[in-house]
C-alpha cells in the first residue's frame, strides 16, 4: 500500500482545485494498473496565513508502486497547478506504507496541523526520517523546477519558499491515523473548459434533493438565505460538493441535481464537519491563530458596529467583573475577551444580540488580534430576572426616585417602595447550542444536526 499526499496546487484568485488534481491522479493510477482504495480530504488550521482558500490537503490510499505514484503526481502538478500565482507552492509526499502504519510522529504532525502551525523545514525533516519521498514546486516568480528534499530547496514563491504544500501533503499522509471522526463529500466537476464561466445549476432541484436527504446530507443549502451553498462561486472546476454522514445520501443528492454536464465525480472521506480544529481553552491562555472552546460570561451588552458586525465582551465565568471586557480594542486579558459575530453570519447575529450581561456561555471560534470570531456558542445559564424601578400598585406607572437613599414613590398616588424590585425577564434564547447558518459555516466546523453535543441543539438549515 502507498499513501500519496498533495497540497497547494490551486489559487485564491485563479481557481483550480487540489481535489480535482487528486481525482485525476486516482484515475491515472487506475490507468497505470493500480487501484485507489480511498480519497481523503483533510481541512487543516483555517487560520494559516499561507493557505490558498479552504486550506485543504489531499491523500490517496492506493495500491501502486511508490516511484510510479510520484511520477504520476509530478506530471499532473506540472500540468494543472496554477503556475503563475506566486502564492501557489505545490508539494507532494509519497509514503511506502499503509495509511494506518505511518509513524506516530507523522500522525501527531497531522493532528497538530489542524490546530497549530508547522514550518516546512520540520515537515521535510520528519518526512526524511520516515523515509518518505517529497517534491516541491515554486510559484511563477521563482521558477517551476521541482525540489526533492530539504537539501534541494531553493528560493522561490512570494516569500522565498519552494514546495510549501509539502507541509499539508505530509499532514494528509498522517491524517488517517490522526483522526477518528470522518464524514463524506461527493464532489462533481464541470467540464474543465467551462472553468471561469457561470455555473448552470437548477437551484430548485438542489433544494428538493437537499430536503430528501437531510439530515444524513447537510449544508447543501441555506434555507434562511435561499442559497445553494453546495455550489461554489470560485472560478475552479467544482460544479457542486455534497457533504454528509452517509455516502449513499450524498450520492442521492448529487444525482437529484439538474445542471450542466458533469465531467467526473469523486467521493472523499474528510474531516469536514467534525470540529477537529477546536481545543478547550481558558480566557487567560488564548493565542492568536488557534481555535478554541472556552467557558465565559457575558460582560457587556452586544453592540452592532459599522458593517453590521456584532461585538460583545466576555469574562471568566468564575468571577470576572462585568465592566472588565474590552470595548473597542479587541485585546484579550487574563479575564476578558471580545467576541464577534461578523455580518456574513447573517441571522446568527440575532442570537448574539439576544444575549444579556451575566449569561453564561461556551463560545467557539478562532482567535485573531485578541478577538474570538464566533462559529457557535452554547448557552449554559440565562439571566432570567433583573432589578427594576417599581411600578405603582394603584395606577401602574413607574415610580420616581424619592431622593438619595429614600427609595421610590408615586407622586400621584403617594405609594412608595424602599428600593428596586425583582422582575422576570422574557428571553428569546433557551439553553443549548446555537450555530452560524450553512452559508457562513467553515468547512471543518461541526453542524449541530450531526449530534454528539453536550446540551440541546438549535440547528440552522
Amino acid at each position: 500500500m502507498t499513501v500519496i499526499g498533495l497540497d497547494d496546487t490551486d489559487s485564491r484568485t485563479a481557481g483550480m482545485c487540489s481535489t480535482y488534481l487528486a481525482a485525476l491522479l486516482a484515475e491515472a493510477i487506475a490507468d497505470a494498473g493500480g487501484s485507489v482504495d480511498r480519497r481523503v480530504l483533510v481541512r487543516l488550521n483555517p487560520a494559516v496565513e499561507h493557505k490558498t482558500r479552504g486550506n485543504a490537503a489531499l491523500a490517496l490510499h492506493a495500491s501502486v508502486d511508490p516511484g510510479a505514484a510520484m511520477d504520476l503526481a509530478a506530471d499532473l502538478v506540472e500540468s494543472y497547478a496554477v503556475a503563475d500565482d506566486p502564492r501557489t507552492s505545490p508539494g507532494v509526499v509519497v509514503a511506502d506504507c499503509a495509511p494506518d502504519e505511518v509513524p506516530d510522529a507523522v500522525a501527531a504532525f497531522a493532528r497538530e496541523g489542524v490546530r497549530e502551525f508547522h514550518a516546512l523545514d520540520d515537515a521535510l525533516a520528519l518526512a526524511a526520517e520516515a523515509g518518505f519521498e517529497t517534491r516541491g514546486w515554486a510559484g511563477d516568480d521563482g521558477g517551476r523546477g521541482p525540489a526533492g528534499d530539504a537539501g534541494d530547496d531553493v528560493d522561490g514563491g512570494s516569500d522565498g519558499v519552494v514546495g510549501r504544500g509539502r507541509i499539508g501533503a505530509l499532514a494528509a499522509v498522517g491524517a488517517w491515523r490522526a483522526f477518528d471522526d470522518w464524514t463524506y463529500e461527493l464532489i462533481s466537476y464541470r467540464e474543465f473548459a467551462r472553468c471561469g464561466t457561470p455555473r448552470e445549476v437548477d437551484e430548485a432541484s438542489v433544494f428538493h434533493a437537499a430536503d430528501e436527504a437531510y439530515p444524513l446530507a447537510w449544508d447543501t443549502v441555506d434555507r434562511g438565505e435561499g442559497e445553494a451553498v453546495c455550489v461554489p462561486n470560485a472560478p475552479g472546476p467544482i460544479l457542486h460538493g455534497i457533504r454528509g454522514d452517509d455516502p449513499e445520501a450524498v450520492a442521492a443528492v448529487a444525482d437529484g441535481i439538474e445542471s450542466e454536464p458533469v465531467e467526473r465525480a469523486a467521493l472523499f472521506v474528510t474531516n469536514q464537519g467534525t470540529d477537529a480544529h477546536l481545543r478547550d481553552g481558558d480566557l487567560g491562555d488564548l493565542r492568536d491563530g488557534r481555535t478554541y472552546r472556552v467557558d465565559c460570561s457575558v460582560a457587556g451588552a452586544p453592540e452592532t458596529r459599522r458593517g453590521g458586525h456584532v461585538f460583545f465582551p466576555v469574562t471568566d465565568p468564575s468571577g470576572g467583573s462585568a465592566d472588565a471586557g474590552p470595548r473597542g480594542g479587541g485585546v484579550a486579558t487574563a479575564d476578558a475577551l471580545t467576541c464577534v459575530a461578523f455580518e456574513p453570519t447573517k441571522r446568527f447575529r440575532d442570537r448574539v444580540r439576544a444575549l444579556r450581561v451575566g449569561d453564561r456561555l461556551t463560545a467557539c471560534g478562532e482567535v485573531a488580534d485578541g478577538t474570538l470570531k464566533l462559529e457557535k456558542f452554547a448557552v449554559r445559564d440565562l439571566v432570567r430576572a433583573e432589578r427594576v424601578v417599581p411600578g405603582c400598585p394603584e395606577c401602574g406607572t413607574s415610580m420616581e426616585s424619592a431622593g438619595a437613599g429614600q427609595g421610590y414613590r408615586c407622586r400621584d398616588c403617594g405609594t412608595s417602595e424602599p428600593g428596586k424590585v425583582t422582575a422576570a425577564v422574557e428571553r428569546d434564547l433557551e439553553p443549548g447550542w446555537y450555530e452560524v447558518p450553512p452559508c457562513a459555516r467553515r468547512h471543518i466546523s461541526k453542524p449541530l444536526v450531526r449530534g454528539g453535543f453536550d446540551a440541546p441543539t438549535h440547528p440552522e438549515r
